[in-house]
């Protein structure tokens, strides 16, 4: 393999299929890649290479028929270091914490049985909280697209991964919007499931009953296949489910907050960006329906500035009672606050998320998804150390809601600043439309016709 080999699923089993290269030429190639790449902090772990290769051998060494019935023979991926792999460390972002499973996750299980090789695990906001891949004691991971910008969190160092052409897919997590703002930092495609439609057996908890396994990927139709090899039921996760069937209809209609109700945060090329995204959408037989957005950012607001917050200490409670120290700052920070809500709290917030849920149910009657900005604007590593609290907020307005209101989501590539920095556009349906979203986000990617993250390939013909 060389520079001039895409790693799309397409392009890469097209490659696979006509025998100009081999998985062991592909992690030979990746190993290369990753060496040269400038940003060593998109990784926390790596697989050795020689197992990586031992991989790929037994790969090559399968009859024929076996060969082509794995999905994703051959396919590099990478995984979160929130995600457990047997016998590599699982560290958080937190080596003080980090402990070896015995056993991978249900989902990366699922993706070797399907033939995929895993190069590595990448970087994280410290425990799966922040949305912008700076709160990391292995380092920020770096926009690819310029290095002085954020790339987005807290599965920074999986969109960075997939956006580089350092591996065709990577996992990440989303509780509030970490597996949507880094797909829109890096002009990827970010998949955010149902809530339990990919088990969380083996992922190390953020908010346990919100948590979703997401997949970043350089194209819609790569995103689909491997949601097709990680989704199902799974006895060893309390909240996974299966699949329910949901009617699709030829017509659809695309809700839209009131131009009041937009905020950009005085970033005029992510506006620019947005409008045009609207305008796309509206050649694809889309209706575009103006819709209140108040009641969504409300719940939006629930995440962090109320009681769910406590979950996150809930996960790490007993850690960090015993060493708070080994946190990040502004991590430890959130999970002080996190303590000071009582039981009373949860309820009372809960109240108000149903009443919430039951004022925005009838906008479902009136619109079959939303599109909104992945984001509404990106900032410098260095705005966000500076102000780490406000401009986090920020990035999750048009993403908090999402799991509180157990919806889908598909954030996809939008253009680019003129700066060359690019922006998302992201629809979210409720729970299992991932189909009718996959549909609309397969023709709009195309439509677009932007480059495959910050490579210079386009989708293959």
């Amino acid at each position: 393999m060389n520079h001039t080999q895409s790693l799309d699923l397409t392009a890469l089993g097209h490659a696979y299929a006509a025998n100009s290269v081999r998985p062991t030429q592909v992690a030979e190639a990746l190993f290369a890649r990753i060496a040269a790449h400038p940003d060593p902090n998109v990784w926390i772990s790596r697989v050795p290479a020689a197992d990586v290769l031992a991989q790929a051998r037994r790969l090559e060494n399968l009859a024929p028929a076996e060969a082509a019935s794995l999905p994703l023979y051959g396919v590099p991926f990478a995984v979160k270091d929130n995600i457990d792999v047997a016998g590599m460390s699982t560290t958080a972002a937190c080596p003080d914490f980090a402990f070896t499973p015995e056993k991978s996750a249900t989902v990366v299980e699922k993706l070797i049985a399907a033939g995929a090789l895993l190069i590595g695990k990448t970087n994280l906001d410290q425990f799966a909280t922040g949305l912008v891949g700076v709160r990391s004691p292995y380092g920020p991971v770096s926009n690819p697209f310029n290095p002085d910008y954020i790339s987005g969190g807290s599965s920074s160092g999986s969109a960075v991964a997939v956006s580089t052409g350092l591996v065709s897919f990577a996992l990440g997590t989303d509780t509030a919007g970490s597996g949507r703002v880094p797909a829109g930092y890096t002009n990827t495609v970010g998949l955010k499931p149902t809530r339990g439609l990919i088990s969380a057996a083996g992922v190390f908890p953020a908010c346990r009953t919100l948590d979703c396994v997401s997949i970043f990927a350089l194209t819609v139709d790569d995103a689909a296949a491997v949601l097709g090899v990680c989704e199902g039921e799974d006895p060893a996760d309390a909240y996974s489910r299966a699949r329910s069937p949901v009617p699709q209809a030829d017509s659809w209609r695309y809700g839209v907050p009131r131009a009041e109700q937009l905020e950009f945060f005085g970033n005029d090329e992510y506006t620019r960006l947005y409008t045009e995204g609207l305008a796309l959408l509206e050649t694809l037989d889309g209706t575009r329906v103006e819709i209140d957005f108040a009641p969504l950012l409300a719940v939006a607001n629930l995440l962090y500035e109320g009681p769910w917050v406590a979950e996150r200490y809930a996960a790490v409670k007993a850690f960090f009672d015993a060493r708070p120290d080994a946190f990040l700052p502004v991590i430890r920070a959130i999970l002080e606050k996190a303590k000071t809500y009582s039981a009373a709290d949860l309820f009372t917030a809960q109240y108000r998320l149903e009443a919430l849920r039951r004022e925005i149910a009838p906008l479902w009657e009136r619109i079959d998804c939303l599109a909104l900005p992945t984001a509404g604007t990106i900032y410098t590593i260095a705005q966000v150390q500076a102000e780490p609290l406000a401009l986090n907020s920020n990035l999750g307005r048009y993403t908090n809601f999402a799991n509180l209101l157990d919806l889908c989501a598909l954030a996809l590539p939008n253009g680019f600043q003129a700066d060359g920095l690019p922006a998302g556009l992201t629809l979210l349906a409720p729970a299992f439309e991932e189909a009718r979203l996959l549909a609309i986000g397969r023709v709009f990617q195309q439509r677009r016709g932007l480059p495959l993250g910050a490579t210079d390939f386009r989708i293959h013909g």
